[in-house]
């Protein structure tokens, strides 16, 4: 079995890829039997909520994504009530964004401050959290750790960073997984880090509809195709397909305390 340790599909475009039932159906057909369903703004909760009581495959996770608008503020109470739900088993996706903002001349503040509050409710609630973070990874890591993130633990979501990223990531209790990106030719420097990072410490993921793999890229991703980003990290670590695809799964039902 494989896991999809991160995808959304409430936005997949049905005229390209077909219904959800039938992306399900198709991801079971190549081996990838838990999907991890993330939404990034409130509006999207109730659809990924509703993903997730429809289909015993799919779970979710609720969040603020850092991209959202300044003005898109939770409360605790609204957060708290949404993620108690049995079928939400992280809070995500959070983080920090500065490469769509002029981080050098703006305050990033309330980023700082939605992230924090994030990592806070995910502590209360005793659930993983699922991390985005571009051009802005050491405050991000920072933030993890003043916040005391390694109670929970969670996921470097889509992970391009380097291996001292890594390492300190992980020594905080995060998983490193990685998406279609590593299968690219030109992601050299990734796949030498994919190399390097503990098996026990491997996910793996879509991130559809976003960067689908060799052999699809430049086409509309979704979670089957997370058997060729377990191809190509079993390649690269000299591994059996089925060694990685296990080991990821155990790492993902370890995580989330699932069976």
């Amino acid at each position: 079995m494989i896991v999809d340790s991160h995808c959304h599909l409430n936005i997949l475009p049905e005229d390209k890829v077909g219904s959800v039932e039938e992306v399900i159906e198709r991801a079971a057909e190549l081996g990838v039997k838990r999907i991890l369903c993330v939404a990034i703004n409130p509006q999207q909760w109730p659809e990924v909520l509703k993903l997730a009581e429809q289909f015993d495959e799919v779970y979710a996770a609720i969040g603020v994504h850092p991209c959202e608008d300044p003005d898109v503020v939770v409360s605790d109470e609204a957060l708290i009530e949404a993620a108690s739900h049995p079928k939400v088993i992280a809070i995500g996706e959070v983080g920090l964004d500065y490469f769509h903002f002029d981080a050098e001349a703006e305050s990033m503040e309330w980023q700082h401050e939605r992230f924090r509050q994030h990592i806070r409710i995910a502590k209360q609630l005793d659930k993983p959290l699922i991390i985005h973070t571009r051009n802005s990874t050491p405050d991000c890591l920072s933030i993890l750790e003043q916040e005391g993130a390694d109670e929970i633990g969670g996921i470097m979501h889509c992970f391009v960073e380097d291996m001292a990223t890594a390492q300190r990531a992980m020594q905080i209790g995060f998983y490193i997984s990685f998406s279609g990106i590593v299968t690219f030719k030109n992601a050299v420097e990734l796949k030498e880090v994919a190399t390097q990072i503990p098996l026990e410490r491997l996910l793996v993921e879509t991130d559809s509809p976003y960067l689908a793999p060799v052999p699809y890229r430049g086409k509309t991703n979704q979670p089957g195709y997370t058997r060729y980003v377990v191809e190509e990290i079993a390649k690269l670590k000299g591994l059996t397909f089925d060694e990685v695809a296990q080991a990821t799964t155990y790492n993902f039902n370890r995580l989330f305390k699932l069976v």
